[in-house]
Parts: C-alpha cells; sequence; structure tokens
C-alpha cells in the first residue's frame, strides 16, 4: 500500500507519530486544536484500537471532542481528570525558548487552561512554526462580547506604549459574522509583527478589564517536536536538556502509515 501526502502533511504526521512515544496506558492526557493535533488524536486513536492503549483524553475545543470520540479515545473532563500526565498541542509559532503564540484555531482559552493543568506540554509542528522573535502570527486575545468595542480601544492604547512593530487590531470573523468561541466569546487578533517582551505583553494584556486570556505561553512548553516532509523529525526537551534527531523511513509505507488507511 502506498498512501501520498503533501511534504507538510507528511511533517505533521511524523511529528504526531513521535510523540505518541511519551503516552503510556493509564495517562490522562490532553488533547490540543488544530491540523497537527487532529494527526496525533488519529495516531492515539489506531493505538487505542490496534494496541490496547488505555488513556483519558481531555480535549481542549469541541471539535477535538468529536474527532477523539470518533477515534475511539475515551473522553473526561478536566474537572474530572483533576490533573493531567501530559498534552500534547500544535502550536503556531515558537522561539528559541520554547514560548508559543496559540489561538489561530481559536481554543487558545481551553488549551491554556489544559497545558497548565498537565505535568508536561509537549508541542508538535512543522518547521515552519519556528520564528526568531514572536509576533509574525498574529496573536489571538479572547475577549469577551460585553463592552468589546471599550475593551480593544483599551488593547489599543496599551500597543501605544510596548515594544512591537505593528499595532493593528482586527475581530476575526467567521463570514460575515464575528467568530465565537466555544466559550461564547469573540476573538481580536493582534498584528504586532515582533513582539520584544513577551511575558510582559502577555501580563499586561490580561489586567485588562474584558480580556479573558491571550494567545502567549509564556514558560507553558517543556518538549517541541518538529517534523520535516522527509521524515525527519526534531526533538528539544529543554526541561531534560536533551537535543535529539529521529528518521522515519517514509519508504515502509505498511508500517508508518498504517494508521492513516484504518
Amino acid at each position: 500500500m502506498t498512501i501520498d501526502l503533501f511534504p507538510m502533511d507528511t511533517a505533521k504526521f511524523v511529528a504526531a507519530k513521535q510523540a505518541t512515544h511519551y503516552v503510556q496506558s493509564g495517562m490522562k492526557v490532553g488533547l490540543g486544536t488544530g491540523s497537527t493535533a487532529a494527526w496525533l488524536v488519529q495516531c492515539l486513536g489506531e493505538m487505542v484500537r490496534d494496541h490496547g492503549l488505555q488513556i483519558k483524553g481531555v480535549p481542549t475545543s469541541n471539535r477535538t471532542a468529536e474527532l477523539a470520540r470518533a477515534a475511539g479515545i475515551e473522553i473526561i473532563t478536566l474537572d474530572q481528570a483533576k490533573w493531567l500526565d501530559l498534552t500534547i498541542d500544535g502550536t503556531d509559532e515558537y522561539d528559541a525558548n520554547l514560548n508559543l503564540i496559540k489561538g489561530g484555531g481559536g481554543a487558545h482559552l481551553r488549551e491554556k487552561i489544559v497545558a497548565t493543568a498537565s505535568d508536561r506540554m509537549i508541542v508538535i509542528a512543522d518547521a515552519s512554526k519556528t520564528v526568531a522573535t514572536l509576533g509574525a502570527f498574529p496573536l489571538p486575545v479572547e475577549v469577551l462580547p460585553f463592552g468589546m468595542q471599550i475593551t480593544r480601544g483599551l488593547i489599543e492604547e496599551l500597543l501605544v506604549g510596548v515594544d512591537v512593530l505593528g499595532r493593528d487590531v482586527i475581530q476575526r470573523m467567521q463570514g460575515d459574522a464575528p467568530y465565537v468561541t466555544d466559550e461564547g466569546n469573540f476573538i481580536l487578533d493582534l498584528h504586532l509583527k515582533s513582539i520584544g517582551n513577551p511575558r510582559q505583553l502577555a501580563m499586561m494584556l490580561n489586567q485588562i478589564p474584558g480580556v479573558v486570556e491571550n494567545g502567549l505561553f509564556i514558560d507553558i512548553c517543556d518538549v517541541v517536536i518538529v517534523g520535516h516532509g522527509t521524515g525527519k523529525v526534531e526533538i528539544r526537551d529543554i526541561t531534560n536538556d536533551i537535543n535529539d534527531v529521529v528518521q522515519f523511513d517514509l519508504q515502509d509505507d505498511d508500517n508508518l502509515f498504517a494508521d492513516l488507511a484504518k
């Protein structure tokens, strides 16, 4: 059997496949949101069905919950779990310190809650997500619908006094209507181009009334697993000071891509 994937899909898949090595039976696992996390759910589902893996998953969005149930993964709430062994999620950007921008999929509020309620956070990504300085990807800020224009104005005032290169604040839309998160809130995307002090900005944004959460993940991620279209996977673990490289054999279709045929 031969399964053809675009290089970007291959990169996401091999990163997700490598991340499954951190998952053991009996674990409670946070399941991220987005295209790379969707590969992870599919890989874990194959391990549950065919290899007897027993885990409980806490999804970070409604759509991840649907994917996980379809894959045969037992779903519980975070309150039921109380604490998680690890969370595996994607990212929109990450820097050399493994600080992240997340929220392109609109789930960064739940993603941050789940990640911080875990012993470890593992990020899976393709190589395009690495940046020298955060900010090229628009920074999502989840805000309450009540008084949203006031909150937006306060954010715009804040940006005048911080170290960023851009200051456009644009409400995320879904067609002709505002985008609404799973929690019923709106998202403002901050087009900052470069963020000089992500830690400071994250703290200042969350002090603005009406801001629910921002997409800066500071000192939360422990491991980044980066996939490449060639099948190469780079692993960086800042907790244990590990840098490693794994090469998947893309010619071994029947083995590597077995779960894609389910």
